[in-house]
């Protein structure tokens, strides 16, 4: 008797519990690799001029450094540490700069 129950366990209500446990895992996991690809996710602010110096950025040379998920353009190396003293000040020059661009110059 306990040899018949027994076997009808392990051919009948083992498979299906690990199969469900296994498919619950699986979930899970595409789960939270989806929010972590999204909260990773970095932003390009794209400003074309330098917060700290005012000057144009030159595609060729320019620095860039990541804050708070979104990277920022710098003329040189010496304008990210400025920009590390007073972040906030800085970000207020940006979005001044998308908000209002400056006219094309005309030749």
């Amino acid at each position: 008797m306990f040899k018949k129950l027994f076997l009808f366990l392990i051919f009948f209500v083992f498979p299906f519990g690990f199969q469900g446990q296994a498919q619950s895992e699986d979930h899970g996991y595409i789960h939270d690799a989806a929010i972590h690809s999204t909260a990773n996710a970095v932003e390009n602010v794209g400003n074309k001029i330098c917060p700290v110096m005012g000057n144009l950025i030159d595609e060729d040379t320019k620095v860039t450094y990541e804050y708070e998920g979104k990277i920022y353009n710098f003329c040189c190396e010496s304008c990210i540490g400025e920009f590390k003293k007073d972040p906030a000040k800085y970000i207020k020059i940006i979005e001044k700069e998308k908000n209002n661009p400056q006219p094309a110059v005309s030749k």
